[in-house]
């Protein structure tokens, strides 16, 4: 995921070229790469919030 976010456009291009554009993995390709950045500002979010239950004191 993280290398396919690195060389989207690239990434695009090539599983499109590779497996035409109706295939899962083109789809996979884009919305992928979509997603994964709102669901790791989410895992943030929650470990910004959730961080007192893990400090020792």
């Amino acid at each position: 995921m993280i290398g396919a976010s690195n060389h989207f456009e690239v990434a695009k291009a090539t599983a499109t070229m590779l497996f035409g554009l109706s295939s899962g993995a083109a789809l996979a390709t884009v919305v992928g790469v979509l997603i994964e950045v709102p669901v790791m500002l989410l895992l943030v979010k929650i470990c910004i919030k959730t961080k007192n239950w893990f400090i020792k004191e």
